[in-house]
């Protein structure tokens, strides 16, 4: 069920149901780029979980109006104002890649709200004392968000010619990553279903503009608003220790911040090795009585 949804502000969120209508309900933010459409549990495996699953483009993605100027924090009332419209008071929240400090935003600035919260591959905040931000970072990633952080407006002129090259022909993104994939990330993509579904997935979110991607990109790179160490509900943190787009040292850095985090760090896993771990993280995020050893691999307390 795909609903327009106004936030506090005025602007317009696309956003998707789906799964059980009665489940227990869970947010899914999506990565970067990416859209509503992105990875996602099929209909059959919510079901089997009495789960319904929300999942939204981000401000500037797909038919979400943009937030200019928009922080990790600010993910927080979008999330509020789409879970008032569908009258749900608790619920939990899972973000992959660019969505899983998005999701921590939601964890710390509306724990009256969720019930649990998983990040998966995500990045640390630029300012976080101690971790070598861009050590085992490829060198795209690197590039752009150095670009984001001292000259926005060029990272911006950037990404808008490359968006534009990607909606006429989506197929060149894939083309562009597979350069950096590593053998781990290569047999996730090459999926036919997986790889169909990322065409979708960035067709929709860049189908207007790159502001979503460009916004993004700008936040991860800027004081977030919140204090991961101010985190008080229950966490997992999900990370293949082969991930070159968000390094590993990230999530250990988290780890490390918030108090009784779980951290699962996957020796042979990489970035898109979180696809499908998603179902398994379901199951954590909605049965109140699992503990991460019971459904996922080796958890590894404080990171």
């Amino acid at each position: 069920m795909r609903n327009r949804v106004l936030a506090a502000d005025g602007r317009h969120l696309m956003v998707e149901r789906m799964g059980d209508p009665r489940g227990r309900p869970v947010f899914l933010l999506h990565g970067t780029p990416g859209s509503r459409l992105g990875p996602a549990p099929r209909g059959m495996v919510l079901y089997q979980r009495h789960t319904q699953l929300i999942t939204y483009d981000r401000p500037g993605y797909g038919g979400s109006d943009r937030h200019e100027g928009r922080r990790i924090k600010d993910v927080a009332e979008d999330v509020r104002a789409i879970a008032d419209s569908l009258g749900l008071e608790r619920f939990a929240v899972v973000g992959r890649s660019g969505g899983a400090p998005h999701a921590l935003a939601c964890a710390a600035l509306m724990p009256e709200r969720i019930t649990r919260t998983a990040a998966l591959v995500s990045l640390a905040p630029p300012d976080a004392a101690g971790l070598d931000w861009f050590d085992g970072m490829t060198a795209s990633n690197v590039d752009a968000y150095s670009t984001a952080a001292a000259d926005p407006d060029g990272f911006a002129e950037t990404f808008t010619i490359r968006s534009d090259q990607i909606r006429q022909d989506p197929v060149r993104l894939l083309d562009d990553l597979r350069r950096e994939l590593t053998d781990s990330d290569r047999v996730v993509v090459n999926d036919a279903g997986i790889r169909s579904m990322l065409l979708r997935n960035y067709s929709e979110g860049l189908r207007t503009s790159a502001h979503g991607w460009i916004d993004d990109a700008i936040a991860f790179c800027s004081p977030w608003g919140f204090e991961p160490a101010r985190i008080t509900g229950k966490v997992l943190l999900w990370h293949g220790m082969k991930d070159v787009f968000a390094p590993v040292g990230h999530s250990r850095w988290l780890a490390g911040q918030i108090p009784g985090a779980t951290a699962v760090l996957e020796p042979k896993a990489a970035h898109f090795d979180a696809f499908p771990m998603l179902p398994r993280v379901l199951d954590w995020l909605v049965d109140e009585r699992a503990h991460p050893d019971g459904t996922l691999p080796t958890a590894v307390p404080g990171g």
